[in-house]
């Protein structure tokens, strides 16, 4: 426990003094890690609510400072803090701005799982949380039985009807909003889990294990086999083993650590049986919470060393592609096509050029730039149904740039981002489709 220091020069004046400071059990808070923070502001102009708010305590200097000042007893853990933790959308476009490589994105997540240990929240809202991220996100039938309702309620007229009434509007909690955000979901043929091992189609040139997902095999079960279909056409034989569960990315977003840390026993445990080489995923999110099974079990001592080798496998479907070498489509896809970066591949896990090398090798596919193409969208995980102003704010600035690229396809490479642009075209009226990178790449395959 670190003991309590002197406020820094730099303390920013909208830090309230706490009347009753109080040291706290830190859990898995890394504070050595907050420590890397020098204050230099580098990160301020990348912070998406600090570009929309201009509040000091809403950018990862303030919040870094925050974190410290609760850890150390000289700020109390109160609703105040807990309203700065969760404004932020955890994009880590900071971390890509720090020069000191403050690694906020964990430390953000460790704040939160500090918050969940000690904030009285109500019991309504204890509930909700415990169902949401106890239950149904870790649970593949509870979560595939509500993705089923929200089919029903799309195919049976429903959603047309309350759409047409205005009655969404009139309701309280912006429901409007959020429903608007709401994908179409696919039949139920698209949602049945991918064979075990797909194999490749012509000579075995690698053996990847494949993280189907929650939201990817529910809600976006086409990219998943085009996924496969790719990796196949490319050497691949690629394992799906059906033990495993949902990566923990929407829980450790949300400050509940015991439950991510279950899964990433799980998964850990499953693919080491599968003997794959690679563990590949086609959703940014999952991808980097994968990569980060280590840090996740890093005082475990049964797993820290496995959740190491484990993440040290993990890839981005892409990046695995355009590095091990692939075949360039014959099929040509003539649009113009730009490419939006998704915040977890870029800034999470480093992976920019790769995406856009696999786009650039499609036959008639005229390349437009997007301007701010690393800003986040305003997605970030369940955020735009936790946060929906803030991230419609966000969203309208992305919105302003891919209106200027005036392109037929715009291209990403996570669901959450997917489902945001999606509604961010209807919303601005643009014939745009907006496409996965593996569903462009397999299309160009198919022609």
């Amino acid at each position: 426990m670190p003991e309590a220091a002197e406020a820094p020069i730099d303390t920013p004046e909208a830090v309230p003094s706490p009347k009753t400071p109080q040291k706290l059990d830190l859990g898995d808070l890394h504070y050595e890690g907050l420590m890397d923070c020098v204050h230099c502001g580098l990160c301020l102009g990348a912070c998406p609510t600090y570009r929309a708010l201009g509040v000091e305590m809403d950018n990862p200097r303030g919040r870094i400072y925050q974190i410290r000042a609760v850890a150390e007893g000289r700020l109390p853990l109160n609703e105040t803090f807990v309203e700065h933790m969760y404004l932020c959308l955890d994009c880590r476009a900071c971390e890509t701005a720090c020069p000191s490589g403050v690694h906020f994105g964990a430390r953000m997540e460790e704040a939160r799982g500090m918050i969940e240990t000690h904030y009285p929240r109500s019991r309504m809202g204890r509930l909700l949380r415990d169902f949401a991220f106890k239950r149904v996100f870790p649970s593949r039938p509870l979560l595939s039985a509500l993705v089923a309702g929200m089919r029903f309620y799309q195919a049976s007229g429903l959603q047309w009807l309350l759409r047409r009434s205005g009655l969404l509007n009139a309701l309280p909690g912006g429901l409007g909003q959020k429903e608007a955000l709401m994908p179409e979901v696919p039949p139920g043929p698209l949602r049945r889990p991918l064979p075990e091992v797909t194999p490749a189609l012509g000579p075995t040139r690698h053996r990847v294990g494949f993280l189907t997902g929650c939201i990817m095999s529910l809600l976006f079960g086409k990219i998943n086999r085009d996924t496969v279909r790719v990796l196949a056409r490319n050497g691949c034989e690629v394992v799906a083993p059906s033990e495993q569960v949902c990566c923990g990315a929407l829980n450790i977003h949300n400050g509940e650590r015991v439950v991510s840390k279950d899964l990433a026993r799980r998964n850990i445990e499953v693919f080491e049986r599968s003997g794959v080489a690679f563990i590949l995923s086609n959703s940014a999110g999952c991808g980097a919470t994968l990569r980060e099974y280590g840090d996740l079990l890093r005082d475990d001592p049964l797993y820290a060393e496995r959740a190491k080798a484990f993440s040290a496998k993990v890839r981005d479907v892409s990046e695995f592609l355009a590095d091990a070498g692939f075949t360039a489509p014959a099929g040509a896809v003539r649009a113009r096509v730009t490419y939006d970066d998704a915040c977890h591949l870029i800034h999470g896990q480093k992976v920019s050029k790769q995406p856009r090398k696999l786009i650039e090798a499609i036959p008639g596919a005229e390349i437009v730039p997007l301007r701010n193409a690393d800003q986040c969208c305003g997605s970030a995980g369940i955020y735009n149904l936790t946060n929906t102003e803030m991230s419609l704010r966000v969203l309208e600035e992305k919105m302003r740039h891919v209106r200027a690229a005036n392109a037929d396809i715009l291209v990403t490479g996570n669901p959450g981002c997917l489902i945001q642009l999606q509604a961010g075209v209807r919303r601005a009226g643009l014939k745009m489709e907006v496409l996965h990178t593996m569903e462009l790449l397999e299309r160009a395959y198919q022609a």
